[in-house]
């Protein structure tokens, strides 16, 4: 078995362990008005993420069955229980990081024992645990950053899992990136290397092959 200890592995939730956005299918399904509107103006940089996820909580019902009903319509991927449980036995570790509403994340991520970080509805209120000020952007609902930064200081090697914009600046810390459907087409863009795949079987293929995870390396803001 390949041997991954000490390697810190971060996945995505919405469109990588989950095949499409879950929050864009709550947006599509259930939204009063033009919900594309923040999500064009965060790609565009004129909303932070969190102010995008406020601005479209803000269009969607605030009924927690309807929402949690709506959200299971989305399939995980069938590789997330596999390729977790591997990966874990070969000595790796794997958290959840999601800047969505946290709607179902907990609920597909408790039963494998899984952390999950990401943002959490209760009583109709959408409230961001897990943003952080000290991040040098301070802008996501759900800091991607600083959980890598962490494992970096410890001398771990970095992985990041990931499809969309709200990865991006994960990508460019972690040591070792995963990318799919748009953030493939920034890191094709923008220089930073990473390793494209389709599904979470490719993930296993990928990370569990006989190549090692590059070491950890300083991140590029001297942390």
């Amino acid at each position: 078995m390949t041997d991954l200890g000490g390697v810190a592995v971060f996945l995505d939730f919405d469109g990588t362990i989950t095949v499409r956005d879950t929050s864009e299918h709550l947006l599509e399904r259930l939204a009063a008005g033009d919900w594309r509107l923040p999500g064009d103006r965060y790609r565009r940089g004129e909303l932070t993420g969190r102010q995008c996820l406020e601005e479209e909580w803000a269009m969607l019902p605030h009924d927690a069955d309807l929402l949690l009903a709506t959200a299971r319509e989305v399939p995980l991927d069938p590789g997330f229980a596999s390729l977790t449980a591997e990966l874990r036995a070969a000595g790796a570790t794997v958290t959840v990081v999601s800047d969505g509403y946290g709607i179902r994340v907990h609920e597909e991520c408790a039963p494998l024992g899984l952390t999950a970080l990401t943002a959490r509805v209760r009583d109709g209120e959408l409230s961001f645990p897990h943003s952080a000020a000290d991040c040098p952007c301070a802008s996501c609902g759900t800091c991607k950053v600083l959980p890598i930064l962490r494992a970096k200081r410890q001398g771990r090697p970095t992985v990041m899992v990931g499809d969309g914009t709200s990865d991006r600046r994960a990508a460019l810390v972690a040591d070792r990136v995963l990318a799919k459907n748009g953030l493939a087409d920034w890191c094709a863009d923008e220089g930073v290397a990473h390793t494209p795949f389709d599904n979470l079987t490719d993930v296993r293929r990928i990370l569990l092959a006989p190549t090692p995870v590059p070491p950890a390396t300083e991140s590029r803001d001297g942390s």
